[in-house]
């Protein structure tokens, strides 16, 4: 299994780490060559506009969509998950692949950055778990306000604001699960791409 991790900026290292302790060599994504092998592919967080203007000028735009269009997974989170939706509220480099609403920066600045305790039971199941929360780290995170025809929701906050969901192949989530120590996200997307 080939897992491409774009790495044009932001937390991408991080994920590379997590997806190595979980015995998977993954390959950074810079140019569209790179895309060639991939199974899945995972977009960081980072800033969704630096994200998005330099996937332009790299040429990757046309490559992530049509490796979407193969039915090949794509995982973003955070900026990522900003990336691949379809409306954002304003004009900015966007794949345009998840059926989602999503608002930026929803909670405020970095400094109000918090960790929450999030219900994950479609993930646990999938995995075979025992339904326990997933501490989350949220770091100017979006959330996401609708979804449309087809978008699973995976996750909510307790005011019941959507920070997790899947289309199909497609899964965004609000939060960084490459910073904690807890492998169930990037598991369940690795099923996602051996199931695929």
């Amino acid at each position: 299994m080939q897992i491409g991790v774009l790495a044009l900026q932001g937390a991408f290292a991080e994920h590379v780490a997590m997806l190595r302790r979980l015995g998977v060599t993954p390959k950074e994504v810079r140019l569209p060559c790179d895309m060639e092998g991939l199974d899945g592919l995972i977009m960081p967080g980072g800033e969704s506009t630096v994200m998005g203007k330099l996937a332009t000028a790299f040429k990757l735009i046309d490559p992530i969509r049509n490796f979407a269009y193969a039915r090949k997974p794509i995982w973003g989170t955070c900026a990522g998950l900003i990336f691949m939706a379809r409306d954002v509220g304003h004009v900015q480099p966007l794949l345009d692949l998840l059926y989602v609403k999503v608002e930026r920066n929803a909670f405020g600045r970095q400094v109000d950055s918090f960790i929450a305790d999030l219900p994950i039971p479609i993930v646990n199941k999938a995995l075979g778990l025992v339904d326990t929360p997933f501490r989350a780290m949220f770091i100017r995170a979006p959330i996401v306000k609708s979804v449309g025809q087809g978008v699973d929701i995976l996750a909510q906050l307790p005011d019941g604001k959507i920070v997790a969901v899947q289309q199909e192949h497609l899964l965004g989530t609000s939060f960084h699960p490459e910073l904690t120590q807890d492998g169930r996200m990037h598991q369940y997307f690795l099923n996602l791409v051996e199931n695929s």
